[in-house]
């Protein structure tokens, strides 16, 4: 479920760094950022929760450039623009869902509030 997001006049967070995975490391499937191999339960709450957070605000950025572009091909100006049902159709939404999206994203564009992922639904 995604937060609220700040106001411009409070700083983006940054989140956790994500760590290097190498490729034996990733293919075991009890892998996960080497968390099976901390012991202390403590350290273990912190360093997951930093990831929790560091996937949280990846997800929310993603979000934030998946609405702007959806606005920007949705854009009335563009000889090649796209519906929203064509929008919707290339990233696996709802048409409704789609149009939120757009109009969060032409939002964003304009400067407007917003920075900080607020799910348009």
């Amino acid at each position: 479920m995604a937060e609220h997001a700040p106001r411009r006049d409070q700083p983006r967070l940054r989140p956790a760094p994500l760590l290097f995975e190498p490729a034996e490391a990733a293919s075991d499937p009890e892998h996960f950022f080497d968390l099976e191999s901390i012991d202390d339960p403590r350290i273990l709450l912190e360093r997951a929760t930093e990831l929790t957070l560091a996937f949280r605000a990846a997800a929310d950025r993603a979000a934030e450039f998946q609405a702007m572009a959806a606005a920007q091909l949705a854009d009335p100006r563009r000889f090649d623009r796209l519906t929203t049902a064509d929008i919707a159709e290339r990233a696996e939404w709802t048409e409704d869902y789609a149009r939120r999206m757009v109009e969060f994203g032409r939002d964003l564009l304009r400067g407007g509030e917003g920075h900080g992922f607020a799910d348009p639904v």
